[in-house]
């Protein structure tokens, strides 16, 4: 490989924090550069379950001015909001009062989860209160199934009234105070349906005891209660098992810091952190903030970050990130980014936002809900219309109908069909070290049956090393040092380290100038020298990876030797046994290429690929119906990249080429690509049998209560059952 081709590349190791790799440059400015100019808000909708919920905030969200977009992530129960900077939280949390949600403001890099577990400890609160209760009202019903009559049973009626109707009054909150929104901003959301269900039950049951009725429900409405309880809190914990890849971020980030001033040590939230400050960071604490070591030495430990499981000798100049764990000795570290400004908040925000990303699944399934909300209750009422006809007035039964169908017609399955699968999925894809950037990525890569490989810096370390150094003069040395430091290809700062390190210092070079894709050259003592590939200075190409020294009209091969990246064959390997179609495509000589293709037992190879050839090849792919996984690590990747159906960089790329990607391989195992496409053709199945559950339940389900044959107790069942069995499914990704 050329070192034009690679100085097109980058690899420049700059001073950044990296929460994307271990020692490897950053992941923080592909968050800078992802939304510069833009406020990203978060806000937890505590009381959103369904895809009408999703439709309604989000477009009632994008009306406001300021506002680009809004996307729900109903899984988690979030909305992320992409607006001009002088929108507000407030102003959004307002808006969504009005239109009948709750909302609260979130962090989104810490995307803490204290709202989700008092919302989960509140649903199991009343759901034990209902519990109770609907354990002595049916005692007490025992006597009156049991032949009890007149005063007696009477009084047996009203003994129960007195605990059931508290209980569903206090139990039942969650649905009342959700339909109440809904109503007051003039919508029929999906608590409406089941808050009136429960209000007919009850109110049937009162009507029977006042008029001295033989039998009485109240034993139902709480039972209602309790099981629509049971759901929506069990429906809640498998939300809470999906625990996507933007809240495992967030579980590395540390609220507060120990900070010196004025000699002393104060212990001081993130938020209150300026740059310049200085930090104690003491063995076993983890890293609270983006910054530089001035202090101390120790091993940091970056495997939840990285999937790196050695730790990481850090010392004076070392540069550290927020979420890193110091494990042996105290160090002082320089802040320069904390809280909102850390690369771990921005990864975090960036993943949230892609977690919540419109894919053509999610469009369909808003479009279905839509339909839902007016349906639930024409449903209902002509259910109620025709069994009243049907019976000759038997209004009791005709509204135990009309409440069974209110609540079996739930869309909440259908709701949760796409966001429960993405939320496992991506959940599962950080777990493994790749990071998803864009939303629609999981559903693009499920459709691939082409991977293009680049070779140096992707399935090799880019790492070279020099190999015959010692069979050049010092002079031509001095020349080779001099046009070396001038690039930030790897061959070159691999041959500016090594020379350095020989204590070689470089010559006088001046009119420094690139030739894109070939190479650099220079004026020494007035006459030009030249860097880069073979042809370009008039050398015979070698069979292994070198660069080429023309000098005094003589040219001279450097040449280095490179390591294969850890997994390499392994995901080769998996990706063959998946039956995608693999290609090398890479700028580094026939030879190199030919023996790492023959290495990893790849038949379609290409040497000495310029970067447009790259994007033209994976053009040509494309152009053939071949869905395209381009992986690849520098700017000469960067086209390809971005021509590619969907594309993947390490964490050690170059910043333009992970902003150019989908996806970011986090750490230096590349084994979880194999898994990637796995787990993304799993995602979709999940995602097309989610939808054929809530569809199949529906089928069967609204027929039975419409004709009688479900009560509004098995209605609550059987709408508990759908949720959670379309949760469960997303969670059999393996």
């Amino acid at each position: 490989m050329s070192i034009a081709e690679r100085i097109d590349t980058g690899g420049g190791q700059t001073a950044s924090a990296c929460p994307a790799c271990a020692v490897v440059p950053s992941a923080e400015r592909l968050a800078q550069l992802a939304a510069p100019t833009s406020a990203r808000l978060m806000l937890s909708l505590p009381t959103a379950h369904c895809a009408a919920c999703m439709s309604t905030v989000e477009g009632g969200l994008e009306k406001l001015p300021g506002v680009r977009s809004a996307r729900v992530n109903l899984t988690l129960r979030r909305v992320s909001v992409d607006a001009e900077p002088e929108v507000t939280a407030e102003a959004l949390i307002a808006a969504l009062d009005g239109l009948g949600y709750e909302a609260h403001e979130l962090d989104a890099g810490m995307l803490s989860a204290t709202e989700t577990d008092r919302q989960g400890r509140e649903l199991l609160m009343r759901l034990g209160v209902a519990g109770f209760s609907m354990m002595n009202v049916m005692l007490l019903s025992v006597a009156v199934w049991s032949g009890a009559e007149d005063a007696t049973r009477d009084m047996f009626h009203w003994i129960s009234a007195a605990i059931a109707l508290p209980t569903v009054v206090f139990a039942g909150q969650p649905f009342f105070k959700n339909a109440w929104r809904s109503l007051r901003a003039g919508r029929l959301g999906m608590d409406v349906p089941i808050s009136l269900a429960i209000i007919l039950a009850s109110s049937i049951s009162l009507f029977e005891t006042f008029h001295s009725g033989h039998h009485a429900y109240f034993d139902a409405a709480v039972m209602l209660t309790f099981f629509l309880l049971a759901g929506r809190y069990l429906d809640h914990r498998t939300r809470a098992v999906a625990r996507s890849a933007a809240e495992e971020l967030a579980a590395l980030e540390v609220p507060r810091a120990t900070v010196l001033r004025d000699g002393a040590e104060v212990t001081v939230p993130i938020a209150e952190l300026a740059v310049g400050e200085w930090v104690r960071v003491r063995p076993g604490g983890r890293m609270p903030v983006d910054g530089v070591v001035t202090e101390g030495s120790s091993e940091l430990d970056r495997s939840l970050l990285t999937g790196e499981s050695l730790p990481v000798m850090a010392g004076p100049d070392t540069v550290v990130s927020a979420g890193e764990v110091n494990l042996t000795g105290p160090l002082t570290v320089r802040v320069t980014a904390a809280g909102k400004d850390s690369s771990l908040h921005r990864m975090a925000d960036l993943v949230a936002v892609a977690e919540s990303a419109k894919t053509r699944y999610t469009s369909l399934a808003d479009r279905a809900s839509r339909l839902y909300s007016p349906l639930v209750h024409i449903l209902s009422f002509g259910a109620f219309g025709v069994w009243m006809w049907i019976t000759g007035g038997d209004v009791r039964y005709a509204i135990n109908i009309s409440a069974a169908v209110l609540i079996i017609t739930c869309p909440c399955a259908l709701g949760l069909a796409v966001p429960a699968v993405v939320t496992a999925a991506s959940g599962k894809l950080f777990r493994k070290g790749l990071l998803i950037k864009h939303g629609t990525a999981l559903e693009r890569l499920a459709e691939v049956d082409t991977v293009v490989f680049d070779k140096t810096g992707t399935l090799t370390l880019g790492a070279p090393e020099p190999t015959n150094l010692g069979e050049h003069s010092r002079a031509t040395l001095e020349v080779v040092a001099a046009l070396a430091q001038a690039s930030s290809h790897p061959l070159a700062m691999a041959l500016a380290a090594a020379t350095r390190s020989a204590g070689i210092p470089p010559a006088r070079v001046e009119a420094l100038r690139e030739a894109p894709g070939y190479g650099i050259e220079g004026l020494w003592r007035g006459q030009v020298v030249r860097l880069g590939r073979a042809e370009w200075v008039g050398a015979a190409p070698l069979a292994v990876t070198a660069t080429y020294l023309s000098l005094g009209g003589t040219t001279r091969a450097l040449t280095f030797a490179d390591r294969l990246r850890p997994g390499a064959e392994q995901a080769v390997a998996a990706l063959r046994a998946q039956g995608k179609r693999i290609l090398l495509i890479s700028g580094d000589s026939e030879g190199a290429v030919a023996d790492l293709a023959t290495r990893l037992g790849i038949a379609d190879w290409t040497s000495g690929a310029l970067p447009a050839e790259k994007a033209a090849r994976v053009a040509e792919l494309t152009a053939e119906g071949r869905r395209v996984l381009m992986v690849g690590d520098g700017l000469n990747d960067t086209a390809a990249l971005a021509a590619a159906h969907v594309s993947i960089s390490p964490a050690s790329a170059l910043d333009a080429a992970r902003v150019a990607s989908d996806i970011v391989l986090l750490g230096q195992d590349m084994a979880p690509i194999g898994d990637a496409l796995r787990i993304a053709g799993q995602a979709t199945r999940r995602i097309r049998e989610n939808f054929a559950i809530s569809a199949g339940y529906n089928v069967i389900a609204v027929p039975l209560a419409l004709v009688g044959l479900a009560t509004p107790l098995a209605a609550a069942l059987a709408m508990s059952l759908s949720s959670i069995t379309v949760s469960l499914n997303a969670l059999r990704l393996r």
